[in-house]
């Protein structure tokens, strides 16, 4: 089935991941995450040391140890997640970043670069303090 929207599951993880530990009072390890999520420990290992690395988490080692926020809820939007790992979000006109189009007016009439900005913007204004 098509979806107009498709997350990857590395973002999926990321985003659902950082809810998770937002909750928590406690460090939340990837087994904790993985069982939740019902994704691979591997990938949400993966995912979570690369928010670790971007500054958005930091982890413990060890057999007590595990994931927090570095930075309060409320000081880290979703948009931020979703970049972190899928990239900066490119707002073009074009759908297909093309520069010459074959027609004088887009048949998508900029529907396009609409959904993409209220994603944004929705996004941008979601805090992860929302879901603690």
């Amino acid at each position: 089935m098509a979806h107009i929207v498709n997350f990857s599951e590395a973002s999926f993880i990321a985003l659902h991941g950082m809810v998770i530990i937002s909750q928590s009072d406690k460090l939340t390890n990837v087994v904790e995450i993985s069982d939740r999520l019902k994704s691979s420990k591997h990938h949400v290992a993966k995912v979570m040391q690369r928010l670790v690395k971007d500054g958005y988490l930091i982890s413990h080692r060890g057999p007590s140890g595990g994931f927090a926020l570095k930075k309060l809820p409320g000081e880290i939007n979703l948009l931020e997640i979703y970049e972190c790992i899928e990239g900066k979000i490119e707002i073009g006109d074009c759908p297909l970043d093309r520069q010459i189009c074959p027609f004088n007016r887009c048949i998508f009439n900029n529907v396009t670069k609409k959904m993409t900005e209220e994603f944004v913007a929705y996004m941008k204004g979601e805090t992860l303090e929302k879901y603690v």
